[in-house]
Formats: C-alpha cells, structure tokens, sequence
C-alpha cells in the first residue's frame, strides 16, 4: 500500500503540473505575439528572471526548513509557494509589456523556491520502505509526464478556440486546486521531523516548462 501522504502529493502534483504545463508550449508564443515588444530577448529575459530569482531564494529557504523542528512548516511552505504560483499564473492576463513579464517571472520564481524544498522534504520523508523506485517513479511519471503531456496538448486547443486570457485563468483554477488538495495533508503531517524512509538521493525536474 502506498501511504496517504504520498497519495495525496502525487494527485495534488498532478493538478499542479497540469496547470504549468498547459501554458508552457505555448508561452513563447503569448510573449512575442500579445507583448508590447515582445521578442526573443524578452522571451529570455523571462526565462532568466525566473531562475535567476527561484536559485537565489531556494536554498536559504531549504536551509530554514531543515532547521525547523517537525513538518508543518514544510506544509505552510509547500501551501504558501503554491497558492504564490496559482496568483502569478492569473497576473499574465494582466501583463502589457516586458517589465510586466519579468514581475511575475519573478515572483513565480519566489514562490516555487519556497514549495520545491517543502515538497521535496514531506515526500522523501513519506516514501514507503521497499518502494523507493516505484513510488518516486510513480510521481515521475504520473505528475509530472502525464500531467504535462495531457495539459500541454489541451492548452494548445484553449489558446486556438478561446485565447490566453482563458488559457491562464484556467490555469491559475487548476494549481489552486492543487494547493487545496495539500490541505488533507495536514492531519497526517509528524509533528516532528521523523528521519528519511530512503538513503539515496533522487533527482527529477518540477519546474515549469517554459
């Protein structure tokens, strides 16, 4: 049996990584076709603001967390970073210009550098024993590459028939959804830091594919 923590994660994952993915195909697109100015420099200025900003924060944030006794403060982080992501999805329908682009780049990048070490840290430590592979895997291939696969071909049909504006409210429905999700996790969360189920390290991308 896989554990609820991990059953949970992996469905809230799922709705998250479906959000990200249904807009990041076509993200490009919206920046040189709907942006004043919008080229391929601003196209990697988006992109850069948004690492740029995420790798700065992140381990500073991680280095808290692992500093903080138990997991709730995994969990408000993880809700927080998510909730974050879902705001800066809605505020491109807003966005006229590169300045715009690179606000929310910005702050999408901040809000994934505080979910990403939570999630990583409530999920290595709820992995079942023996189950290592399968249940990393699982998520790998379920949330991340089904999610991404099914969202991104769905996004390029919303974009054709009704827009970005539809693309991205939809989107910003369905990673709030994902971070609602993360509320059953609270009643099965340690109280305090209970050691890692697995000894080796694991490696796999959740970042937004744009």
């Amino acid at each position: 049996m896989i554990s609820k923590i991990v059953k949970i994660m992996i469905l809230s994952d799922f709705a998250f990584n479906s959000a990200l993915g249904s807009f990041g195909p076509v993200f490009a697109i919206f920046l040189t076709d709907k942006i004043k100015g919008g080229n391929a420099e601003v196209v990697g200025f988006a992109v850069a603001a948004y690492w740029v900003t995420k790798s700065i924060i992140q381990l500073p944030i991680a280095r808290f967390l692992d500093r903080t006794d138990g997991e709730k403060d995994d969990f408000y982080a993880l809700l927080i970073g998510y909730l974050m992501a879902s705001i800066s999805v809605v505020l491109f329908v807003f966005a006229k210009i590169p300045l715009h682009i690179y606000l929310i780049q910005a702050l999408f990048g901040i809000a994934m550098a505080i979910a990403v070490p939570a999630w990583y840290g409530i999920f290595t430590r709820h992995v079942d024993s023996g189950k290592t592979s399968f249940e990393w895997s699982l998520e790998s291939v379920f949330s991340v590459g089904v999610a991404t696969a099914a969202s991104g071909a769905v996004g390029g049909i919303v974009v054709t028939k009704f827009g970005f504006n539809v693309l991205f409210i939809g989107a910003s429905a369905l990673s709030f959804l994902g971070a609602l999700l993360l509320i059953f996790l609270y009643p099965h969360l340690a109280p305090k830091k209970t050691p890692s189920k697995i000894t080796m390290a694991h490696v796999k991308s959740r970042e937004p594919q744009h």
